[in-house]
């Protein structure tokens, strides 16, 4: 490393090997431990085929704004361990942030293992961080691409999350996503942090194995399903889950064939605020995954949206229109603040 100040500490990736290091992960590793000062790792244009996983604070993770920086691999949840165990969905990640005051620049998080229907659940990004910020940065996945920790209490199908954060204390998180790009399909954004989406483009991707309409027993024909934006776990203490300020909600899939969110535990708490919402939101807007005892704890809010799927006329009556007033307090630094002031910069 370079001979400079131990409150400053800048360290370069290149592939090329022009840098300090070739391995963003190698660059990772060789941070001092318990620093109380960002590092700053400056990673060159280029696709960096690597798991990283990340537990020291202050980590720093700038990429080019000019050139495509991507940090991409393709894990998934039905991959097995050498001892024939899965890897469910919490070790599916291409980036585990576990460490607090992250801050990520100008890169691309992609998970490249494929749709779910093959592959299960598979994480781009599993942040589980407090005062962790992103700016112009992309996620790419199908199925399960970003995940806002912390874990919920317990699992609802088996007696283990496995992944990094097992049996580690839960602890309040905030997160802060500006001008990011975030694709998938299937609860594409989930998870208990309280989290802002500021001008971010959240797009929906169709899923290639799914037709167009259904047909009921009827008769009638309905659009597919091909999936749910949020899949929000908030808890109950917690007075804000998801908030998307100003958000862009694009798709290539049919019309009506996406629900706003839907509630992994039933206190998920989501608001969608001056967003232009495309016509593929179905008329309904939420879906409550089966769980009818969850409409009367959800908080799902909706706030001057506008674009073809913005119309609340068909709403779930368990939903909820913000009036001006309420509306007031959903500012990044009321939501962000804490107990500590935090406001990203």
């Amino acid at each position: 490393m370079r001979d400079i100040p131990a409150s400053l500490l800048e360290v370069t990736v290149a592939l090329d090997g022009s840098g300090d290091y070739t391995s963003i992960q190698r660059a990772i590793d060789e941070i001092p431990h318990q620093r109380e000062y960002p590092t700053v790792i400056y990673i060159q244009a280029g696709t960096y085929y690597e798991k990283l996983h990340i537990e020291k604070p202050f980590v720093h993770l700038i990429g080019d704004p000019d050139q495509p920086t991507v940090i991409v691999y393709d894990d998934y949840a039905r991959k097995t361990f050498p001892d024939g165990s899965l890897y469910h969905t919490f070790y599916s990640y291409t980036v585990f942030v576990g460490s607090d005051d992250f801050r990520a620049e100008h890169l691309s998080f992609i998970n490249s293992a494929g749709a779910g229907e093959q592959v299960g659940q598979a994480l781009a990004m599993y942040v589980d961080s407090d005062r962790a910020g992103f700016y112009n940065c992309r996620f790419i996945g199908q199925q399960d691409t970003l995940f806002t920790g912390p874990l919920p209490p317990q699992p609802i199908d088996r007696s283990t999350f496995g992944g990094p954060r097992e049996g580690v204390p839960r602890h309040y998180q905030r997160q802060y996503y500006k001008h990011c790009y975030i694709e998938g399909n299937i609860d594409f954004i989930f998870g208990s942090a309280t989290a802002v989406f500021d001008e971010c483009e959240i797009f929906a991707r169709k899923r290639e194995s799914l037709s167009t309409l259904s047909q009921d027993a009827e008769g009638s024909h309905e659009p597919v399903i091909h999936g749910w934006l949020t899949a929000a776990s908030t808890p109950e203490d917690v007075q804000y889950g998801y908030v998307f300020l100003d958000c862009q909600l694009t798709s290539d899939a049919p019309p009506h064939s996406f629900y706003l969110g839907r509630p992994w535990r039933n206190y998920a708490k989501v608001a969608w605020i001056r967003c232009h919402i495309g016509a593929h939101i179905h008329p309904t807007g939420w879906d409550n995954w089966n769980k009818p005892e969850a409409q009367s704890t959800v908080v799902y809010q909706e706030y001057n949206n506008e674009g073809a799927g913005a119309s609340i006329k068909d709403r779930v009556s368990w939903s909820y229109l913000l009036d001006s007033t309420e509306a007031e307090d959903y500012t990044v630094e009321h939501i962000l603040a804490g107990d500590d002031g935090w406001v990203p910069k």
